[in-house]
């Protein structure tokens, strides 16, 4: 990698032949399909990266990332920068009725799951923390109004840059505003400078999560235990239908029998030919 630092690089471009290799290298890694269209977009993104490392333009990047040293610690970076993190709290809030009005009440009547163990959530591709600490508010005013209810949350992404970001469980006030006024009393601090609208997440939340980098391209996921009810929403649909398949077929590995599967309400999982039951809109039940 070359030590020079040059100009900024405001007019640096990407041939079709750069951009067939960052495609079919993102494909490759992490699944992620990248159209033609996606072109500005990637180019714009890398471009922050050459400017970073001090390289020229992207045919010295190319060379980087095929080098053993770009291999070992660009590709993870080059994946963060690529990777989009679009989320929400309260995202698809159907989904989080569903949870507490259904999912919650018959695993714990039937199967002790919250009592006698504790409940066990996966939030798979949960970018900025933004949907598991919707899950933990969601449990946390279940066992407060219906029943005492134990629980943890698994949070899992490729990118680690939100990952850190989930950790640190700071928000903007903005990005709140979803949340139920409720809520934000209970599970929500807000910053004594007031310059900085922020929030964190209170302690008490933030103790009941644990994340951790996850790709989905993964022959093994590294987790010892199931779970019984997955979060998987909005990240299929950056995969083809063979990824997508594989990936359930391992994730399902990981979810109890009669467990409950979340997926976006964009992605279906008809012809899939999986071991599931659907029982509302994008939510499913496994079957064995």
């Amino acid at each position: 990698m070359s030590s020079t630092i040059y100009e900024p690089l405001t007019t640096v471009t990407m041939t079709k032949n750069d951009f067939a290799f960052f495609s079919n290298l993102i494909q490759s890694r992490c699944g992620i399909k990248m159209p033609d269209v996606k072109k500005t977009m990637l180019e714009s993104r890398l471009r922050k990266r050459l400017r970073l490392l001090g390289l020229r333009d992207f045919k010295e990047y190319l060379e980087y990332i095929d080098s053993p040293d770009g291999k070992s610690n660009e590709l993870v970076s080059m994946i963060d920068v690529v990777t989009t993190n679009k989320t929400d709290f309260f995202r698809e809030p159907a989904h989080y009725d569903y949870l507490y009005s259904k999912s919650v009440p018959k695993l714990m009547e039937k199967h002790g799951v919250g009592k006698d163990r504790e409940l066990r959530i996966w939030s798979a591709g949960c970018s900025s923390g933004e949907e598991p600490y919707t899950l933990a508010m969601v449990l946390s005013d279940y066992s407060r109004n219906e029943e005492k209810l134990s629980f943890n949350i698994l949070g899992t992404d490729i990118s680690t840059q939100v990952l850190e970001k989930a950790r640190r469980a700071v928000y903007a006030e903005e990005k709140v505003e979803p949340v139920p006024a409720v809520m934000k009393k209970r599970y929500l601090l807000k910053s004594k400078d007031r310059t900085k609208p922020q929030v964190r997440i209170v302690s008490e939340l933030r103790k009941l999560i644990q994340y951790g980098r996850l790709n989905f391209l993964d022959d093994k996921y590294g987790i010892n235990s199931k779970f019984d009810i997955i979060f998987c929403r909005n990240v299929l649909i950056y995969f083809n239908r063979e990824n997508q398949r594989s990936i359930l077929l391992k994730i399902l590995q990981h979810l109890e029998p009669n467990g409950y599967l979340f997926t976006g309400h964009s992605e279906t999982l008809h012809s899939l030919d999986l071991p599931v039951k659907l029982l509302a809109p994008s939510v499913y039940r496994k079957v064995c």
